[in-house]
C-alpha cells in the first residue's frame, strides 16, 4: 500500500471518529437533557430532590433513615423500611442482602472476642434471614407498642431453630432424638433456650465451636400469631435497599406513636397519612404505598415538633 493512500484512510478514520463523537458524544447527551428539562419530566430527570427552606433533604427515590445520632428511631417521625444497601440507602452499593428463605442458622460470635469488648459483628457473628426478621419485628413491636413476635421466632428475637441429632430413617428424618440444641441461642448470651423439652429431650443452648447441622434442622413456629402485628416491610429490606416507600399497615402502626409525640390527635395524623398515599400505578401495577420522606416534611410543616 502506497503512504499517500495510508494518510487518506487515516484521514477518513480520523474524520469519521470526529463526527462520531460530536454526534454521540455532545449532541445525543445534550439533546437528552434538554428534553429531559421539559416541565413534567425535569423534577424526576434531576433526581427527584425534595427541598425544605430551599435546602435538598433528599430524593423521593431513596429512602433514609430517620434515626438519632446513636442509631435510635426519631418518635416524631414515620421510619422507613429497612436496607441491606451498604450501611443503608447507599445508592452506590444498591443491592439486597442475598439471603433467600433457608437462611435460619446464625453463625455465632467468638466469645473469646465478645470477652475484649468487640461487638458481635466484629467478633464474627452474622445474623440469618429469620434472626434479622425475628429481631426487627421485635424491635418495631417495642417502638410501637405493639405484639412483635413472630412465628419460628424466640422471644429475644431470636430464630427458633433446632438441632436435632439422633439415628435416622430412609428419609433421612430422626427416629429418636438422643440430643437436641437451640442452635441459635449460644450458652455465652443465655441460660435457659426458648424451649425446655423436645420429644421428650432436654434442649441444650449452643456451644461456639461445634457443628450443629449435622443433626436435623427444625424450625420451631411457636404459639405466636400467623397474622403478626408487625407487617413485612418493617422487618425486611427491599431488592435494591433504596425503598423510598412503606406500606399503608406500616403507616397505620406507626400513626398512634406520632401523633403521641407531636401532640396532635390520631385521626390528624391519619389524614395527612391518607393524603400521601399513592395507590397501583396505573391501577394495577404494584401495591398502594406512603413515601416516607414527603411524608414527614409535610409533618414537619403542619405539625411541628414540640418535644
Amino acid at each position: 500500500m502506497k503512504f499517500s493512500n495510508l494518510i487518506r484512510q487515516h484521514w477518513a478514520a480520523l474524520r469519521a471518529l470526529l463526527v462520531l463523537t460530536v454526534i454521540v458524544g455532545i449532541g445525543y447527551p445534550l439533546f437528552i437533557w434538554l428534553v429531559a428539562q421539559i416541565p413534567g419530566l425535569n423534577d424526576k430527570a434531576n433526581g427527584s430532590i425534595i427541598e425544605v427552606n430551599g435546602k435538598p433533604v433528599g430524593s423521593s427515590l431513596i429512602g433514609q433513615l430517620f434515626t438519632d445520632s446513636n442509631g435510635n428511631p426519631l418518635p416524631q417521625y414515620f421510619q422507613s423500611r429497612p436496607s441491606a444497601a451498604g450501611t443503608g440507602y447507599d445508592p452506590l452499593n444498591s443491592g439486597a442482602s442475598n439471603l433467600g428463605p433457608e437462611s435460619i442458622l446464625d453463625t455465632p460470635a467468638d466469645p473469646s472476642l465478645l470477652a475484649q469488648g468487640k461487638k458481635p459483628a466484629d467478633a464474627g457473628f452474622k445474623a440469618s434471614l429469620l434472626t434479622t426478621v425475628c429481631s426487627n419485628s421485635q424491635s418495631v413491636g417495642q417502638l410501637e407498642g405493639v405484639d412483635g413476635s413472630r412465628p419460628f421466632c424466640t422471644g429475644d428475637g431470636v430464630g427458633a431453630v433446632l438441632s436435632v441429632i439422633g439415628p435416622r430413617d430412609s428419609r433421612g428424618n430422626v427416629m429418636q432424638p438422643t440430643k437436641v440444641v437451640s442452635v441459635n441461642e449460644p450458652c455465652e448470651t443465655t441460660t435457659r433456650p426458648f424451649l425446655d423439652i423436645y420429644e421428650g429431650v432436654r434442649v441444650e443452648c449452643a456451644k461456639f465451636g461445634e457443628d450443629y447441622t449435622v443433626g436435623q434442622i427444625v424450625p420451631i413456629i411457636g404459639a405466636a400469631s400467623s397474622d403478626p402485628a408487625v407487617p413485612a416491610d418493617a422487618v425486611t429490606a427491599s431488592g435494591s435497599g433504596l425503598d423510598p416507600n412503606i406500606s399503608p399497615a406500616y403507616a397505620d402502626l406507626q400513626i398512634a406513636r406520632v401523633a403521641k409525640t407531636r401532640g396532635v390527635s390520631v385521626d390528624q395524623i391519619r389524614q395527612l397519612v391518607a393524603d400521601h398515599t399513592d395507590g397501583r400505578t396505573l391501577g394495577f401495577l404494584g401495591e398502594p404505598r406512603v413515601n416516607v420522606l414527603e411524608l414527614n416534611v409535610a409533618l414537619d410543616e403542619k405539625y411541628p415538633n414540640k418535644s
